[in-house]
């Protein structure tokens, strides 16, 4: 896709109506500091219109970015941060699982994991809790770049075992340093668009 244009259009917080968009949305998932708003940045060609940080925690909102006033990437607060208060931690779950529930338009959710670990307890709960609200994940392994092209294949069967993904789940080793596995993000959401 030929990105013309794109602003953060909508940010909502735990008590924020969701939003009644008109175009379809592509949600993003996981955990804080996995890479969320570099994997969006690099989609869009932008350098810091998703703020990125060194510091976890930093995405506490639902984000849309209107992307060539054709469809939304909604950037959703990461799980799994620790120094976040157990309400703040609960508030942003019950926002996630709201927007999951109720958005008329979300058509995919990726969910991104760091190719170099394990998944975790977390990350199989959000990609359990992702299937339990009716969408199939696609799974994004960031971070790609940090190990070796012929680790590649061995990590995604370890991040498959341990998510316990279906058959036949699509799964993209992408890396926002190099911006490999860009062009297969864009083609997966364009089929599904």
């Amino acid at each position: 896709m030929i990105i013309k244009s794109v602003e953060l259009e909508i940010v909502c917080g735990p008590t924020s109506k969701l939003p009644d968009t008109q175009l379809p949305e592509i949600a993003f998932a996981g955990k804080s500091n996995v890479g969320k708003s570099s994997l969006i940045n690099t989609l869009i060609n932008r350098k810091s219109l998703a703020r990125t940080s060194s510091q976890p925690g930093k995405t506490q909102t639902l984000n849309f970015y209107n992307v060539n006033k054709e469809l939304y990437f909604v950037d959703l607060p990461g799980y799994g941060y620790a120094k976040a208060s157990k309400e703040s931690q609960a508030k942003w779950g019950e926002m996630i699982e709201k927007y999951l529930k109720n958005s008329k338009q979300l058509k995919a959710v990726f969910l991104l994991v760091d190719i170099r670990h394990e998944a975790k307890a977390n990350d199989r709960t959000m990609y359990e809790w992702i299937v339990y609200n009716g969408f199939e994940p696609i799974i994004i392994a960031t971070k790609a770049d940090k190990i070796s092209k012929g680790a590649v294949p061995k990590q995604l069967k370890i991040l498959k075992e341990g998510l316990g993904v279906k058959p036949g789940t699509i799964m993209i080793p992408f890396s926002s340093e190099t911006k490999s596995g860009r062009d297969e993000v864009w083609d997966t959401i364009e089929k599904l668009l």
